[in-house]
């Protein structure tokens, strides 16, 4: 059967091949050609004169393979207006239908509806989806490193910077996070961040404190990025002092009452 990640894959490599067959590559290429340039992510989420402060990307998502349904109110659009007015930096969006209840179509409703830069959540297995992705109207796609060889994210990452896409490239093990350091900031400063899972896509368990474990591993952390496991304006304070200023939240703000009053309490702290 495989882990779960490679169940995934598997049937991501099928979806891309019908999306082909449906939509060809130079259908969306023109689509590109008549669009402004993306909205800046990466400034969006580092800010150099701020280290005391964190910077959140908050995530919009209806389910999960771990955790199931999350959120059975789904409204995207009102969830990252609410997140918009909490002071989120930038907004995460699922697009993974079978397992997240994502859909593609969500960026543009929410880019329309909130003036923050949004990235593209998916599981990137072929360069034909960054194409989808700044066609439907991503600023930011995310590249992972456990599904990835360090040739395709270069590519990947040339690519999208051609496309004025921010990348973030994210890694779990140490392994991954060896092979890819390198590469951020390739090929130029401020179109790419690092960062790391705190959860096991082939257990799907998650500990913050691997953040922790890698970090060591980091010169510029400045681009870092802590995902998944963060609950708690302590969370946020214990990443900070190990000078980590960016986190990406999603399930935990998902399953509160109001998640964009749960996002303003965790960033309560630096007010």
């Amino acid at each position: 059967m495989g882990s779960p990640l490679d169940r995934i894959i598997a049937r991501k490599r099928e979806e891309v091949a019908r999306a082909k067959a449906a939509v060809p590559i130079e259908a969306l290429q023109e689509r590109c050609k008549g669009l402004p340039r993306a909205r800046n992510f990466f400034r969006s989420v580092v800010d150099a004169h701020h280290h005391e402060e964190s910077r959140v990307i908050a995530e919009v998502k209806r389910k999960s393979p771990s955790a199931g349904i999350i959120r059975a109110d789904f409204d995207p659009v009102a969830i990252a207006k609410a997140y918009h007015h909490a002071g989120a930096s930038a907004i995460s969006c699922l697009t993974d239908e079978e397992d997240f209840g994502g859909r593609l179509e969500y960026i543009a409703l929410i880019r329309d509806a909130v003036p923050l830069p949004v990235l593209r959540k998916d599981f990137v297995v072929d360069e034909y989806q960054l194409w989808e992705a700044r066609a439907a109207g991503a600023d930011a796609v995310l590249l992972i490193a456990e599904v990835l060889s360090e040739g395709e994210i270069i590519d990947m990452q040339i690519l999208a910077t051609e496309l004025s896409m921010t990348t973030l490239v994210e890694v779990h093990s140490v392994e991954n996070l060896l092979k890819v350091r390198d590469h951020i900031g390739f090929p130029h400063a401020g179109y790419s961040l690092l960062g790391i899972n705190n959860r096991d896509l082939s257990t799907m368990t998650t500990s913050i404190a691997h953040t922790f474990r890698l970090v060591e591993l980091v010169e510029n952390r400045d681009v870092l990025v802590s995902e998944s496991g963060i609950t708690s304006r302590d969370d946020l304070k214990r990443l900070r002092e190990h000078g980590v200023n960016i986190a990406l939240i999603g399930e935990y703000l998902m399953r509160q009452p109001d998640p964009g009053k749960a996002l303003g309490r965790l960033l309560g702290e630096n007010e």
